[in-house]
């Protein structure tokens, strides 16, 4: 892809406009929404998002007042009722103004004028524990975006999380497309990770020459059809076992939690365009990974760990929950460490090189590029 594509705010403003702001988009696990006015806060393409437990269901507006356009959440996640903080303006489940503090006296808004305030919702899709919005008024089905079969099983995986949560964010300063094109690039593990994961899990990098093939024809002349372009979006997205766990640790806590599956293999989805969910423990807990774009060179990662449903309590969850998000450190700076340094290497003086192991992202780019150029709606 062009270099500008990496490092160009004017082409992350149209990229966010095309294709974040039409594509659902991963909010939060649904465990931080569990208890009434539990919130998350997010970037969501160009907009400030709050997702909102009211009344046991879940609503995402924009976090913006219709007084004086005050964040009403001015937290990253939380308990708190959708009350702004500047003027105390209390709103509902539809976004309508419930409370005006000294509306009588200071505001006299008549009742037409009142009727007209409010927040702008989003559409909500949820599966499993997990949570999608899309801004779009009228947006894509979520089963045009997304394979029902990769949808079917992730929602299996995500119905074993267990309700206590570690959350933890991570400023990159790389493009988001280098973490999606690292995500599916299964030979750097060997040399990036050799003294992490690479221990455990051998990643293999195969090529399916019918899939090679199949990429590099689409590379070059695209999709003929939206319906082709949008099959091609959904085939972006699956994940399942991805590779056996040579060396899989045991430990009691295990004992504990409901385990998903019963096979000792690296479990890997990746759901398009920024969404990545592991298990490096086999299925006894997970890692969420989500590359929030913030400008075209920083990338907010959001990262959740979870193990499988607690079976009973036990005293250790979250000293379990810690030793996975250092453990987890390790690689993600790895990772972090040589994007960032690509990132700050990317010139137009120089043209990057791929090879026939990276088919998977050489048709993401064709993707891509037809989407940022308009041949085809999303």
């Amino acid at each position: 892809m062009p270099i500008a594509a990496y490092r160009c705010e004017d082409w992350f403003s149209r990229e966010q406009q095309q294709l974040f702001s039409r594509l659902w988009q991963f909010a939060a696990p649904r465990m931080l929404l569990s208890t009434p006015n539990a919130f998350v806060r997010r970037r969501i393409g160009l907009l400030d998002v709050v997702v909102q437990n009211i009344g046991g269901k879940i609503i995402a507006f924009e976090n913006v007042c219709a007084h004086r356009q005050s964040p009403i959440q001015t937290e990253p996640q939380g308990v708190r009722a959708l009350v702004c903080p500047y003027h105390a303006w209390r709103y509902g489940a539809q976004g309508e103004v419930l409370n005006i503090p000294a509306q009588d006296t200071c505001y006299k808004f008549s009742s037409t004028e009142r009727s007209q305030l409010g927040l702008r919702t989003f559409k909500v899709f949820e599966f499993g524990q997990l949570v999608f919005i899309n801004t779009q008024a009228e947006p894509l089905n979520f089963y045009e975006q997304f394979d029902a079969d990769a949808v079917q099983s992730l929602r299996q995986a995500s119905e074993i999380f267990d309700d206590e949560v570690l959350v933890t964010r991570f400023e990159c300063q790389f493009n988001w497309k280098l973490a999606y094109e690292n995500l599916r690039d299964s030979l750097h593990p060997q040399f990036v990770h050799s003294r992490t994961v690479y221990k455990q899990v051998k990643f293999e990098a195969r090529i399916d020459e019918a899939e090679l093939s199949k990429a590099y024809s689409y590379h070059r002349t695209g999709a003929n059809t939206t319906s082709e372009h949008l099959r091609w979006l959904r085939s972006f997205s699956g994940g399942g076992p991805n590779e056996p766990m040579v060396k899989m640790p045991r430990y009691q806590w295990h004992d504990y939690v409901q385990r998903y599956g019963n096979d000792d293999w690296y479990l890997n989805w990746l759901m398009y365009p920024n969404l990545h969910i592991a298990s490096g423990s086999a299925g006894y807990s997970f890692i969420i990974e989500h590359h929030v774009p913030v400008s075209a060179r920083r990338t907010d990662l959001w990262v959740y760990y979870v193990t499988g449903r607690k079976k009973r309590k036990y005293p250790t969850s979250a000293a379990v929950l810690m030793a996975h998000l250092r453990g987890a450190e390790k690689v993600l700076a790895e990772d972090i460490a040589i994007m960032e340094k690509v990132q700050q290497n990317l010139s137009p003086d120089r043209s990057i090189t791929t090879g026939a192991f990276e088919y998977s992202n050489s048709a993401i780019e064709r993707w891509y590029l037809d989407t940022m150029e308009g041949h085809h709606a999303i």
